[in-house]
């Protein structure tokens, strides 16, 4: 299984597949979609999901938007900033991006940050480091229309240390965000990030209405750094219906993780009917992203499957 570290650690893609330059466009502004009926989930699709064919060079990474809408009738996405290093600090190249997002009839939601360093780390000067290298991300975000970005709460140190460095790191992000109007979400992403109520314990402290969380269906792993439970590896699991519960309150987004399917198209580890139940009863009104990490089925099968999976157990819940 290729996880999103694996990618991180072994490429720098920057302006992989990416087929600059592009002309130049106005500010784009998030559209409604008008598309989805008013009992209807709403789906977002993460790139992520599509993170082979952006590899192996099969798809460009300027062309994801109008590939979700065209491809998948999804309208509303969610970037991956490991696939635009090298334009992460382009205020032209983001407006472009933010433009054919619009032309394609697609709302830009947030950007996935990964490797811009512990926003807990114990020694004060790396974790100021850490925070001002997502500056740029929030600032991107802001030029696509989005409402947010999502980082990761890594760090060291004991429990305690860690619980004050993350309080002093995501504050301070967060109040760059509020600056710019975008929020900053916590996703459980393995350790002690995927410990609900430690974090939530996090989300009080820093008491900013622009710091949020993307809870992941599929992310419990208290052992491992980034979480997975994929492949029934990780030895201590928080229970994943607690976790969506701790962190449906504060969520502005959810990340609809799918790994494997049976015959009858439900998720093969995870019972959807139950997930879903808890987001639709919390009132959640956001979008609910679409991430496939399988590798039985092709990306775009996944994808459709997912998408065909959340669809119809929202409808059994009507």
């Amino acid at each position: 299984m290729k996880t999103r570290r694996d990618f991180i650690r072994k490429t720098s893609l920057g302006g992989i597949a990416l087929g600059i330059p592009l002309p130049a466009f106005t500010t784009a502004k998030p559209s409604t979609d008008k598309h989805r009926s008013m009992s209807a989930p709403k789906i977002s699709l993460a790139q992520w999901s599509l993170h082979r064919a952006i590899e192996n060079g099969t798809m460009k990474a300027v062309d994801f938007p109008s590939i979700a809408s065209n491809q998948y009738a999804i309208r509303a996405v969610e970037y991956v900033n490991q696939f635009y290093l090298k334009h992460a600090a382009d205020q032209k190249f983001w407006l472009q991006m933010g433009q054919r997002a619009k032309d394609a009839g697609v709302q830009s939601l947030l950007i996935m940050v990964d490797d811009e360093g512990n926003l807990g780390s114990s020694k004060a000067v790396e974790r100021k480091k850490a925070v001002e290298n997502h500056y740029k991300w929030i600032d991107a975000a802001k030029l696509l229309g989005c409402h947010s970005i999502r980082v990761n709460a890594f760090g060291e140190g004991t429990r305690q240390e860690l619980y004050d460095a993350l309080i002093d790191g995501l504050g301070n992000l967060a109040a760059y965000g509020a600056k710019e109007n975008i929020n900053v979400l916590i996703e459980n992403h393995g350790l002690h990030t995927s410990d609900g109520k430690f974090m939530v314990g996090i989300l009080k402290q820093v008491n900013s209405p622009f710091l949020g969380t993307l809870p992941d269906f599929g992310n419990w792993c208290l052992t491992a750094e980034w979480g997975s439970t994929q492949g029934d590896k990780c030895d201590t699991v928080y229970d994943p219906y607690e976790g969506l519960s701790d962190f449906l309150p504060y969520a502005k987004g959810v990340s609809a993780k799918t790994y494997d399917f049976d015959e009858a198209g439900n998720e093969a580890k995870m019972n959807y009917h139950r997930l879903l139940k808890m987001v639709k009863n919390s009132n959640f009104d956001g979008y609910i992203g679409i991430e496939y990490e399988g590798e039985k089925m092709s990306e775009p099968e996944g994808i459709k499957a997912t998408k065909a999976l959340i669809e119809n157990v929202w409808k059994e819940l009507e």
